[in-house]
């Protein structure tokens, strides 16, 4: 893989260029190296581009939102390699999972622009109760005034896309603030689309200190939707500081893979190194705790480490490495002192967990105790501490034991098994013999407790929060 170019980029209004005075410098996770710089924003700029977004212009048809869409897709796909080398640059994650967000984001413009050509609506008959009349009621979706969309930098183009393209899919503008951490893929997705011939009114991206971006754009009232990926503190924050408007809340998540005694090995042993492992741990729906029946516990760690072995972690940019670094050295710091205070506590470090700056070698840990910080709290990172549990009652209520209620899985031959972990596992999502965040672009995600407020994500479930139902009557 050829060193990424260094980017200078800057922020957007409406299309136009803001000359922002302050630089934010963008270095790679792994060696440092600077990928790019950034012109930030203030204030002023904020509210300027709020107005900008109220510009009166026409509504786009839904068949000018599938042409931008699918272009911006065909053009994605036309720079695969590109968007991945700098989403591996910047977030020093594999060369290999950058390509696979990539492909993830391609998707996603491609289910938004067949969505934008579609016009989900419902008729109710009226004459259906002795105090009816002879009329039908319509519903058609209409989009709302300005959507800000805020994201992580732990999928920095998946999930802007994921946020952008449903609200251009149902004709709402949006105001994108990403991560200062992984800034500069979305400014080239966002250019992307200005490419693609999105008219420039429908999007900006803006970046800059919280209290002069962030907190503007949440608490401004001529904003209509919020919708955030991020930590649950400060989703919080933004559930408090919004006021009278639509808040979509993706948080964090702790999500458990529960193998019984009746698993497949082979599989429990694959999907939880690919749940733990892939993305660098940096998924609110990786495999944060990994619940064995007591019966198989000692034969699926055995197996457990020599398949965590075949993860080399090493340079994002070589085609061989699967695990790349978290975010920052920061971040692997506070993974290793996790390590460190379970051991203490009792835990067993049995393979990995040696950090050199942002890498982290993948870690398994056995007899780790139910109350440690690492799988009460959310471990953003490589790590997979394995519990012992009796049986599935014993496995499910472990599951549901922490704040979080994201997604979850459980590998399972026992259809009975299966049906109990649906029925009583309190998580947005439960897969059976498949990891916790299976799913496809398109399809309802999100978690409910500390993990969200139960409102869906998915290209389908996010137009609906981007628009509002009108509803008409007509004789009949």
């Amino acid at each position: 893989m050829e060193p990424v170019n260094k980017y200078s980029l800057h922020c957007y209004a409406a299309g136009n260029i803001i000359q922002g005075q302050d630089q934010l410098t963008i270095r790679s996770p792994y060696d440092q190296r600077v990928i790019g710089t950034l012109s930030t924003v203030k204030r002023a700029d904020t509210l300027a581009t709020i107005e900008a977004a109220f510009v009166q212009k026409p509504l786009m048809s839904h068949f000018e939102r599938y042409q931008v869409l699918n272009k911006a897709q065909i053009l994605l796909g036309e720079r695969k390699a590109e968007f991945a080398a700098l989403i591996s640059a910047e977030s020093g994650l594999c060369i290999r999972e950058a390509m696979y967000e990539t492909g993830r984001a391609m998707d996603v413009l491609l289910f938004a622009a067949i969505a934008a050509l579609q016009e989900p609506g419902q008729v109710f008959s009226c004459d259906v109760s002795p105090h009816g009349r002879a009329r039908k009621i319509y519903t058609v979706q209409e989009p709302v005034a300005l959507a800000v969309a805020i994201t992580p930098f732990n999928h920095p183009l998946n999930q802007v896309a994921h946020k952008v393209a449903p609200a251009l899919a149902a004709g709402t503008p949006v105001i994108l603030k990403p991560s200062e951490k992984t800034p500069l893929t979305a400014i080239r997705f966002v250019e992307l689309l200005y490419e693609a011939g999105l008219p420039p009114h429908m999007l900006s991206v803006l970046l800059g200190p919280t209290n002069e971006v962030a907190e503007v754009l949440v608490s401004d009232p001529r904003v209509s939707v919020v919708s955030f990926t991020g930590s649950v503190a400060v989703g919080k924050r933004i559930a408090q500081t919004a006021g009278y408007k639509k808040v979509i809340l993706e948080l964090g998540g702790n999500d458990p893979l529960i193998i019984l005694e009746d698993a497949d090995m082979e599989l429990a042993v694959t999907l939880a190194a690919e749940g733990a492992f892939r993305n660098s741990g940096q998924r609110c729906t990786a495999v944060k705790r990994i619940l064995v029946q007591e019966s198989i516990h000692d034969e699926f760690v055995t197996n457990f480490i020599e398949k965590t072995k075949t993860y080399t972690c090493g340079d994002p940019a070589h085609p061989d490495t699967i695990v790349g670094t978290v975010i920052d050295e920061a971040a692997a710091i506070h993974l290793e002192l996790l390590i460190e205070k379970a051991v203490a506590q009792g835990a067993q470090l049995l393979q990995g967990g040696t950090r050199q700056g942002a890498l982290l070698q993948p870690a398994v840990l056995t007899q780790v105790p139910r109350h440690a910080e690492m799988v009460v709290q959310e471990a953003f990172g490589p790590l997979a501490p394995v519990m012992a549990v009796k049986d599935i009652e014993d496995a499910v209520t472990l599951a549901n034991s922490t704040a979080y209620g994201l997604s979850s899985g459980i590998v399972t031959s026992n259809l009975q098994h299966a049906m109990y972990a649906i029925k009583h596992i309190k998580a947005g999502t439960v897969n059976i013999n498949e990891v916790p965040g299976y799913r496809i672009e398109h399809s309802p995600f999100g978690g409910i407790k500390d993990s969200g407020l139960g409102i869906k994500e998915g290209v389908t479930e996010a137009m609906k929060t981007f628009s509002f139902t009108k509803t008409y009557s007509l004789p009949w």
